[in-house]
């Protein structure tokens, strides 16, 4: 029965005995409300690193969405002037093209009847003049009639009138092909990005373009730049450029226009960029993002990695001491990979922790 009793004694002797031999914990940081003290044994200096702010040439930008577009002239839909049959096909998608090549031919009556009107035209003028010429030589014997040779003359000069405009009407059509035969041609130099010619189809008059050519080693990207920002940037001003499909291709373009209109639903002004475009990499349609120079000006800038995030409030930490520091709430600007900008709340001189904020405590 005493053994009994011993037992518990025993056990509870052992768990005092463990406790005075268990190592205490050491402390490793010091927090007072926002000023983080951190201990000599804390690994976490040696994870630290820190930085003097100084004021530097930050040069502003405003950044903005844009779309790629082709250049309006160009750019060229093909369709037939006149209705009838494709006979015969001269290009494919991806073909390159110049002015004036052919692109299909085309079996078109209504094309016939501007030949026949030229050659009409053509038929009377030399008529008329053959009249005109024999009135002059009747006057000129003294057997002809003053009136009537004033006649022949206004005759020549209206068929000569309507043969100018038969023969621009002949002109406008581009065309060579006679029997009724019509020669669709390009009436830029480029590529041919689309094409829904079929052979042996029936075209009318007033059918959608089915040709497509784009001349595409220069584009302009649309976009928009706010109203209160529209003071920073010219005409001519170079700008840089980035899509998503080459994130590493240095892509560089000029202010080509500014819109004289505001969109008074987001007040902005459209700006038109003008970009190189040699590799044909720039699609028309593609989003592309814009940075445009504002200028440079003194400004205290930071690395990225000293920002701080604490729900809707950004800070960093300032070194106060030789391993202290105290959480400030800043107001950044605007930022890049690297660099942050910060409008307030910190001063050249101030000492930061560029790197190992992320291993400090919160604080309230």
């Amino acid at each position: 029965m005493k053994t009994l009793f011993l037992f518990p004694i025993l056990i509870l002797m052992i768990s005092c005995h463990d406790k005075k031999t268990e190592p205490q914990q050491k402390e490793t940081f010091r927090i007072e409300g926002n000023h983080v003290t951190i201990t000599d044994n804390n690994p976490v200096l040696k994870k630290i690193l820190t930085e003097t702010v100084t004021e530097q040439e930050y040069s502003n930008a405003i950044t903005s969405a844009g779309t790629i577009e082709t250049i309006p002239n160009n750019y060229a839909e093909i369709a037939s002037p006149f209705s009838g049959r494709v006979i015969r096909s001269f290009v494919n998608i991806g073909q390159s093209v110049r002015a004036g090549s052919p692109i299909f031919e085309i079996l078109a009556p209504g094309y016939s009847s501007v030949q026949k009107d030229y050659s009409d035209a053509l038929n009377d003028v030399r008529l008329a003049e053959k009249n005109y010429k024999r009135q002059q030589d009747l006057v000129k014997h003294g057997v002809g009639i003053q009136k009537e040779l004033e006649e022949a003359e206004t005759e020549y000069q209206n068929k000569k009138t309507s043969l100018s405009n038969a023969s621009s009407t002949l002109n406008a059509y581009n065309s060579k092909g006679s029997g009724g035969t019509y020669m669709v041609k390009a009436p830029i130099s480029g590529e041919i990005i689309s094409s829904k010619i079929v052979t042996g189809q029936y075209l009318k008059e007033d059918s959608e373009p089915v040709v497509t050519v784009a001349e595409l080693s220069k584009v302009w990207i649309t976009g928009s730049v706010k109203e209160k920002d529209i003071r920073f940037i010219s005409q001519g001003d170079p700008v840089s450029v980035k899509v998503n499909t080459y994130p590493d291709m240095e892509i560089t373009g000029k202010v080509y226009h500014i819109s004289e209109l505001v969109d008074e639903d987001t007040r902005s002004i459209k700006v038109l960029i003008q970009c190189d475009n040699p590799q044909r990499k720039l699609k028309p349609g593609m989003f592309a993002t814009i940075t445009y120079s504002a200028g440079t000006e003194k400004a205290v800038v930071i690395p990225s990695g000293a920002l701080m995030q604490q729900g809707d409030q950004q800070y960093i930490w300032i070194k106060t001491g030789v391993s202290s520091f105290t959480k400030r709430i800043v107001i950044p600007g605007n930022t890049s990979e690297k660099k942050v900008r910060i409008r307030s709340g910190l001063q050249p001189g101030d000492i930061i922790m560029v790197q190992g904020g992320i291993y400090m405590p919160d604080t309230k």
